[in-house]
């Protein structure tokens, strides 16, 4: 099927990895009435029109709902809906829920505020797509000072990966992150690269992709020597990179 995108949205398109991820999540656990909450181009609401009895793809910008609009007119199990999901008055609760996050560790997600007010209406026993995320840090070395994404060239790590959080999308969602990561660096370090893992349904697991999750750099100051030392972190899932805090204890 052709699409028509926007220019984001074709870069989005050409993801395949992400793409497939979700496919195979939606098609293992999307049923019933299902709601894609920032609906895009609806690619994702085309995945879910195979396996769902409704599908009511949301979209607040009009010039994108209406790429959308184009793309499903053939469905007839499909409706777009050109509104903010804040708004929207969800009239029956949801077997499904489809609620892409495409940022590392949900920090400069805007769908975090989306998807917490829509989880109200979620049937108990329903689905999320995705289901979780998984957060990691690591220890690297970095040149400049400022929290930026590791998206091209990747610093070389300096020390393992070490898991630190996950969220569970179908229960509640933290306000903030908040507490201390305790990593072992085997070489110099002067900052911490976050990573996140999506999974999009219990049995799938996707790590960064070209659209999804670029690794994050945090700066914490002065090169330190390789050993085990312990960070303090804090963010607001949603609230931006400034509200990203980093120092070593």
């Amino acid at each position: 099927m052709k699409f028509r995108v926007t220019a984001y949205h074709q870069h989005l398109l050409r993801d395949h990895e992400r793409l497939s991820a979700f496919y195979e999540a939606i098609a293992s656990a999307a049923h019933g009435l299902t709601y894609d909450l920032g609906a895009g181009s609806g690619v994702l609401s085309f995945f879910a029109s195979e396996y769902a009895d409704h599908v009511i793809a949301i979209e607040r910008d009009p010039r994108i709902a209406a790429c959308a609009w184009e793309n499903l007119s053939g469905l007839e199990n499909v409706t777009v809906v050109n509104e903010d999901a804040l708004e929207y008055e969800f009239k029956e609760r949801a077997d499904t829920i489809i609620c892409e996050m495409l940022d590392t560790a949900l920090i400069d997600e805007e769908q975090v505020p989306v998807l917490r007010r829509a989880l109200r209406f979620l049937k108990d026993g329903g689905n999320v797509i995705p289901a979780a995320v998984i957060n990691a840090a690591e220890p690297v070395m970095i040149k400049g000072g400022s929290i930026s994404y590791d998206e091209n060239i990747r610093a070389p790590s300096s020390g393992p990966l070490c898991v630190y959080d996950r969220v569970d999308f179908r229960g509640r969602i933290p306000e903030k992150f908040r507490g201390t990561l305790k990593l072992l660096a085997s070489d110099s370090f002067n900052a911490i690269r976050i990573t996140s893992f999506t999974v999009p349904a219990e049995n799938i697991i996707c790590g960064p992709t070209p659209m999804m999750n670029p690794p994050l750099i945090l700066p914490l100051g002065d090169t330190l020597e390789a050993g085990y030392f312990r960070v303090k972190l804090s963010y607001k899932m949603g609230g931006g990179l400034d509200s990203v805090k980093a120092e070593l204890k």
